[in-house]
């Protein structure tokens, strides 16, 4: 894993609260610990307090019981410091209570900061590659998810401070790009997307499926035992994959026209997802490199030819098996291609580490692609991360693209749309802004995919996505909307009398706290390349917000201090739920 060095506020509370611990440990019992041995939480909602020291650790070495332990910290805390206002002890748990002014001054210095929670440059660069489509066929929910987990993982790095470089390998050439090619020079005719009326993407993918279709035919009318490379349709397609890599003009012109379908359809759909990217890389031209790298492995040492002519790369010694990196054709693989890859970008950015989002069944390909740019001595080896993620399902079950069954994004953000505008008019008799309802639709697709950890697989209902009172981006929404009503309304207001505000709501409280850990929040997503960290974030926020709504009078406070207060405890909340909704694509409406 790439380890980014990622900037943290040495003034912040939690970090301020550790060193008073580091103090009071040393003064009452003589023992040495670092602000990293201070485990502090979160304090419980049943109990009194905004964070909670573990004392636990520090038990053993005192000699006492933990009771006794957090009591005698507690005490040198609440005299030695200013920000403390009281302190209770349950069990192994000191319980911290800070003063309002510390709150009412975090909250005057954040709330007009709209891009509080970013971090300052941090001087690295990562590259991060995502969708990585064939152009044999459209995206489909498993690229959705792709996509969103990429441009996701990159907006969250930026904020972390770093630059970030989004860049995409097109596999543009290879077996299955000529299946499709073969198809479509055999039965389609001359049928085009203008005369199809179909998006480029999805005019091809349809001739992968006939491929397969022939195919299944062929191999049946061979008999039971039949291998695929036992069918003249395969034969023909790998003969064509021979003439492609030997130049043939006919094929090459076939393949541009075909490809420069597709690109139109991918380039929607994209702009639809709202992701982009920096640099698109084609394997019809990073294989070269690869060859030359294979090459170059072969004059080493590093690699091996069997009697077949084919290249191979023994990774026994790491824990692995022998890979096969160049057919005995002489043709290229997908290692070939990742291998020029990889150096093909480094030369032209140079990076302080390299994100592969790809599929977790992809796993291997990645330990032994890592492997073997070590074995070469790349200088950026060691610095490459797979994001590994889990299949998206739909409550019907898994897809399969060679038999057709496989949900094109497109389609699937029309679904979600269309369940938008059904909740939406359910909830009211007036006219459907369509704009409004693209935004809402596209948003609940993004948080219900974003806000699963990558690695786990994701069964993706577009009804429920769209729940405004569930687990959904429309829920946080809404919840942005409602604060910016509040604004409107509130008219002009002293903001100053915030600081005169002491006696807290519980439900502010717990606003504050959460607002408080919103960078630290950001930084552990980017640390873990983890948009779920900030969706749930933004979510538990939204939550936080709906109850305090529920609790509190604002614009009617019992003072204009109050109001002040509470404005700007908004106000806050708002450039939080943003700014945290943006990192995963995410834009907020002002009016639902």
């Amino acid at each position: 894993m790439i380890l980014l060095q990622l900037k943290v506020d040495p003034m912040t509370i939690t970090a301020k609260l550790q060193e008073l611990t580091v103090d009071a440990v040393k003064e009452l019992y003589e023992i040495e610990i670092s602000p990293q041995d201070v485990l502090i939480n979160q304090t419980r909602r049943e109990f009194e307090g905004e964070y909670s020291i573990v004392v636990f650790p520090f038990v053993k070495a005192a000699r006492r019981k933990p009771e006794d332990v957090g009591t005698a910290i507690g005490k040198v805390i609440k005299t030695n410091s200013s920000i403390v206002a009281d302190f209770n002890v349950v069990k192994g748990f000191l319980n911290i209570s800070l003063t309002s002014e510390v709150w009412t001054s975090f909250l005057k210095k954040s709330s007009q900061d709209e891009d509080y929670g970013f971090a300052f440059p941090s001087g690295r660069k990562v590259m991060v590659e995502y969708s990585s489509p064939n152009t044999n066929k459209p995206l489909h929910l498993g690229h959705i998810r792709n996509n969103l987990l990429g441009h996701s993982v990159s907006e969250i790095l930026k904020a972390c401070g770093h630059q970030v470089v989004k860049t995409q390998i097109i596999n543009d050439r290879g077996i299955h790009i000529c299946k499709s090619m073969l198809a479509w020079q055999r039965y389609g005719d001359g049928e085009t997307p203008e005369s199809s009326g179909l998006k480029g993407d999805h005019l091809i993918g349809k001739y992968y499926v006939k491929f397969n279709t022939v195919l299944k035919e062929q191999k049946a009318a061979i008999g039971p035992d039949a291998k695929d490379d036992d069918t003249e349709i395969m034969q023909a397609t790998r003969e064509m994959l021979i003439q492609w890599e030997q130049g043939d003009d006919a094929v090459l012109k076939l393949w541009k026209k075909m490809n420069g379908w597709v690109y139109d359809g991918f380039n929607e759909t994209y702009a639809r997802l709202g992701v982009e990217f920096d640099k698109n890389y084609f394997e019809s031209k990073t294989y070269l490199e690869g060859k030359t790298m294979v090459q170059a492995g072969l004059d080493k040492g590093i690699f091996y030819k069997e009697d077949d002519g084919s290249v191979w790369c023994d990774l026994e010694d790491v824990g692995l098996d022998k890979k096969i990196v160049q057919r005995s054709d002489g043709t290229s693989v997908y290692m070939t291609q990742d291998l020029g890859t990889a150096r093909l970008r480094y030369e032209e950015f140079g990076s302080d580490g390299m994100v592969y989002v790809v599929g977790n069944e992809q796993d291997y390909h990645f330990k032994v692609l890592f492997e073997i740019l070590k074995k070469l001595e790349e200088p950026y080896a060691e610095q490459l991360h797979h994001l590994s993620y889990g299949m998206v399902n739909l409550p019907e079950g898994k897809m399969k693209s060679r038999e057709g069954t496989v949900v094109d994004a497109d389609d699937l953000m029309d679904e979600v749309i269309q369940e938008a505008r059904i909740a939406a008019q359910e909830r009211s008799e007036e006219a459907v802004d369509d704009e409004n309802i693209q935004n809402v639709g596209l948003s609940a697709l993004k948080f219900f995919i974003l806000k699963v950890s990558p690695k786990k697989t994701i069964v993706f209902d577009p009804k429920a996505s769209v729940d405004l009172q569930g687990h959904t981006g429309p829920y946080i929404q809404n919840a942005y909307v409602r604060i910016q009503s509040i604004l409107r309304k509130s008219g002009m207001l002293d903001m100053s009398l915030t600081g005169e505000y002491t006696e807290f709501q519980d439900a502010e409280k717990h606003i504050l706290v959460a607002l408080h850990e919103y960078p630290r929040i950001i930084q552990a997503a980017g640390a873990a390349y983890d948009p779920a960290i900030v969706a749930n974030f933004c979510y538990d926020l939204a939550k936080l917000y709906h109850k305090f709504y529920h609790d509190c009078r604002i614009l009617t406070a019992e003072s204009d201090a109050a109001k002040s207060f509470r404005l700007n405890l908004s106000q806050l909340t708002a450039h939080a739920l943003k700014n945290g909704c943006s990192l995963l694509g995410i834009e907020m409406p002002e009016r639902m």
